[in-house]
């Protein structure tokens, strides 16, 4: 539909004085019209947009942010450069995208599509390195992009460090809840910090020898580190 009316349709047009308006200040449909309907995206958008985002983090995976290319993300689709950008506006909005889905894939399952407390918190945790056994080419784009975001003016620099202050609030949280009273609120931030360190650190281990058991080696440092902070309580199984 055109912006601009022509001078008969002005003509008819109510003044903007005459105008009635509905809930904060948007024009209210005229009597005997029916209101606007709300565009909702369609289920082909919805599914085609969730497929180039696999095809970017199996991309960006594989070759970095800044070597991987619209090109090759649109030729996994069978679309073209162009159609990326009709979906996503521009690389960098991408980028953020493929972050965003991959967290909401792991907690897609979850009451409320959040991750718990306590100690159901690290259980989750551990469940979801088992998940990521299973798709490498996730937990790749995820460690190249983190590992790239701390240079200079990279576009996911303030995506990850959002992350990970958000995370490490999440797990201190949840130490201070399995440990007691007897863990100080630094003693939680410091075990949050070394749980998530551990975590990617394993990771990047098992990308390049994936003979490790990552699953094991994760729940095994976990409940090390809150061992050795939650010195009060005897920390359960976790798988």
């Amino acid at each position: 539909m055109v912006a601009v009316m022509d001078d008969e349709v002005r003509a008819a047009a109510p003044s903007a004085a005459a105008t009635q308006t509905g809930p904060a200040g948007t024009p209210a449909p005229a009597p005997g019209t029916r209101a606007p309907r709300t565009r909702r995206p369609r289920q082909a958008t919805v599914e085609r947009r969730a497929e180039i985002l696999r095809a970017a983090a199996k991309t960006f995976g594989s070759k970095g942010y800044m070597n991987g290319s619209l090109a090759d993300v649109a030729e996994q689709v069978g679309i073209t450069h162009a159609g990326v950008l009709h979906h996503f506006g521009s690389k960098d909005q991408l980028l953020v995208e493929v972050l965003e889905y991959r967290d909401k894939e792991d907690v897609r399952d979850l009451e409320g599509q959040h991750i718990p407390g306590g100690i159901e918190l690290f259980r989750h945790l551990v469940r979801t390195v088992h998940m990521n056994e299973d798709r490498p080419g996730i937990v790749q784009g995820y460690t190249v992009l983190t590992g790239e975001s701390v240079t200079e003016n990279h576009p996911a620099r303030g995506w990850v460090t959002q992350r990970f202050t958000v995370l490490r609030g999440e797990i201190a949280d949840a130490v201070r809840e399995v440990g007691g009273p007897g863990v100080s609120d630094e003693a939680a931030r410091r075990a949050a910090s070394a749980i998530i360190g551990v975590m990617d650190g394993l990771q990047v281990q098992w990308l390049l020898d994936d003979t490790l058991d990552l699953a094991a080696a994760t729940e095994f440092a976990i409940c090390a580190i809150l061992t050795a902070t939650c010195t009060d309580v005897t920390i359960p199984s976790l798988s």
